[in-house]
């Protein structure tokens, strides 16, 4: 009985959710340039995308509310003389975006107020842009804005450089140098220290405002692109890349010390050959994986050092680009955790929700931690001067109620100083409360083994211990008759048994008693106050125990009344589908079934 136990989690179930056809954005022309990026990226009110344009390089800016088919002929953001390879939004500002070309320069942009794809106009009108930023020798073919100092961006260039520029000011303060192009980029959650991985297949965690890298290690084996992103404000890195026989693999790396190689070894997902895009959410604490040629998404949640599998959003339809919406622009009312947009066949953007089912008509604030707002940590001449700060968070429960975002303090927040030297550094290692090694949003619910466990050292504390007569042989317990509470501890045993709880062989292990021993066996004269006192503190002592085993059964009950409403909500799900029938193939409709019908039997279990 006890194997059929799962891990608890309240992200188990959670589920992907596609979007019909004419809610999705069609009638696109994504670009179909071979470099390695993601084509598209999102935040609460736009989606940009690379263009396939004729006479020079071109991205779209789509808003977010403007679904189902574009028009022939939109406003494009021209003003590259080359493909644009990248654009990322400012995490601050939902109307910056920077934009990467393969003429060499980075480009800086403002959506016009009121932007719609849709005018009285028989020509849109372009865009042009802001800034336009040079310095790079080759095509930069990245661009990541900084997640904690406002205005701060880095590009990785084919001149095998990453610069960070001050966007106000209109320069490159500092150089990255590298040995070998850049494959990918990330900063850490308060944005003093960037991972890159490369072609030359090393693993590199950068001081940057030291321009050197902290920790130059051997990252994946395989000859294909690799990808890094940092968990968030946890000192750990996630890399997807290839091993020598092509398999696609994840790894996992302590950000203080990656020379020791990935915690666990590298991970072998599949021998698939499209590149791994991963990415990370720091509310649900759950990194998802994109693979590029495929339709999978699957997605694991982080805990104790190791990637537990979650569950897999599949589709027929492959993607080459993916973007994820930031925490703030989910739909809190339908238990949405996350949001990504998805490119299929070139011609159309597919929004994708991954749901928590739950039936409650409230805010779930277990499943919606305080996240980042708009308000950045620090300056970007701040920051260049050598400040770190991570940025404020804001509740999302005001959110939900319709006020505007609310900051919240953040207890959790750490305690940051820029490292002087390139030592190894400890930027995300935080200062955690001793009582909790983990942030008190993330902690899980007990799982039904730790309230066994918690059941048995509970009833053990009180226990009769008949195996340790030769420990107690001077006690004055030999001259009393039996206690009067041991029936019940007995029947309290007996009643625990149904209810599979493992016996605990800790019987002869020296528990406290609700009685200290020696004192009766210095006062043996008096023997009639003191089995009376032993009794009734026992008594009292087994009252408390009964209360504490009546408490958790009570959780308990209620995890059961959650598994309840995810049975009733799998049912639910598996009776549209049968219901769809007529809408997808037969073998992906046995597939489905099969699938929901085994998640159905887990759930029951």
């Amino acid at each position: 009985m006890a194997g059929r136990f799962v891990r608890a989690s309240k992200y188990r179930h959670v589920y992907g959710q596609s979007t019909k056809k004419e809610q999705c954005y069609d009638n696109l022309r994504i670009s179909k340039n071979a470099w390695d990026t993601n084509l598209v990226k999102a935040n609460p009110e736009y989606i940009a995308v690379n263009w396939e344009a004729a006479g020079g390089g071109a991205f779209a800016v789509i808003p977010i509310n403007e679904r189902g088919r574009v028009p022939e002929q939109i406003p494009l953001f021209r003003g590259h003389t080359s493909a644009v390879l990248d654009t990322d939004w400012s995490p601050f500002n939902d109307s910056l975006i920077a934009s990467a070309s393969d003429d060499g320069k980075v480009m800086i942009w403002k959506v016009p107020e009121n932007f719609s794809l849709y005018s009285d106009a028989e020509e849109p009108v372009d865009v042009a842009p802001s800034l336009t930023l040079t310095g790079h020798l080759r095509k930069v073919g990245h661009v990541l804005f900084n997640p904690a100092a406002e205005n701060v961006l880095a590009s990785a260039s084919g001149d095998y450089s990453v610069k960070l520029w001050d966007v106000e000011a209109g320069q490159a303060k500092l150089a990255l140098k590298h040995k070998d192009i850049v494959q990918s980029l990330c900063w850490n959650a308060e944005g003093s220290l960037l991972v890159t991985t490369s072609r030359d297949k090393k693993l590199r965690v950068w001081d940057v405002r030291q321009e050197t890298p902290a920790y130059e290690v051997p990252g994946h084996e395989g000859a294909k692109n690799s990808r890094a992103v940092w968990l968030g404000e946890h000192d750990r890195i996630a890399t997807t890349g290839f091993s020598r026989m092509s398999d696609r693999q994840l790894a996992l790396w302590d950000a203080r010390n990656p020379g020791n190689g990935p915690i666990g070894g590298f991970t072998t997902l599949d021998s698939i050959s499209g590149v791994c895009m991963p990415f990370w959410d720091d509310g649900t604490q759950c990194l998802y994986l994109a693979g590029k040629g495929d339709g999978n998404i699957r997605y694991f949640e982080y805990e104790n050092d190791k990637f537990e599998y979650l569950a897999e959003y599949k589709s027929g339809e492959p993607q080459r680009g993916v973007a994820f919406m930031p925490k703030r622009g989910v739909n809190l009312h339908d238990n949405e955790v996350l949001r990504c947009f998805k490119t299929v066949n070139d011609s159309y953007i597919q929004p994708i929700s991954f749901i928590v089912p739950r039936r409650a008509e409230m805010f779930q604030s277990d499943i919606y931690p305080p996240t980042t707002g708009k308000k950045p940590g620090v300056s970007a001449s701040e920051w260049f001067g050598g400040k770190t700060a991570l940025p404020p968070k804001i509740s999302l429960e005001s959110v939900y109620e319709g006020e505007g975002p609310k900051e919240v303090p953040s207890e959790s927040k750490p305690v940051v100083s820029t490292p002087a030297v390139a030592e190894p550094p400890k930027p995300v290692a935080k200062p955690t409360p001793a009582p909790a090694p983990e942030p008190v949003v993330r902690s899980p619910p007990p799982s039904m083994n730790d309230n066994k466990a918690s059941l048995a050292s509970q009833a053990s504390k009180f226990a009769d211990k008949e195996g340790d007569v030769s420990d107690d042989e001077t006690s004055s317990f030999e001259e009393v008759p039996k206690p009067v509470e041991r029936p019940s501890v007995t029947a309290a045993r007996q009643e625990e048994k149904p209810r599979s709880i493992p016996e605990t062989p800790s019987i002869s292990v020296s528990a406290p008693a609700p009685a200290p021993t020696p004192t009766p066996a210095t006062s043996t004269p008096t023997t009639t106050s003191a089995p009376t006192s032993s009794v009734s503190g026992a008594a009292a002592g087994l009252k408390d125990v009964l209360s504490d085993i009546k408490g958790t059964l009570e959780r308990q009950n209620q995890v059961m009344s959650d598994q309840s409403d995810q049975i009733a909500l799998l049912m639910r799900e598996v009776g549209q589908l049968k219901a769809k029938l007529n809408q997808s193939s037969d073998r992906e409709k046995d597939e489905r079934i099969r699938e929901l019908e085994l998640e159905l039997e887990e759930a029951r279990s």
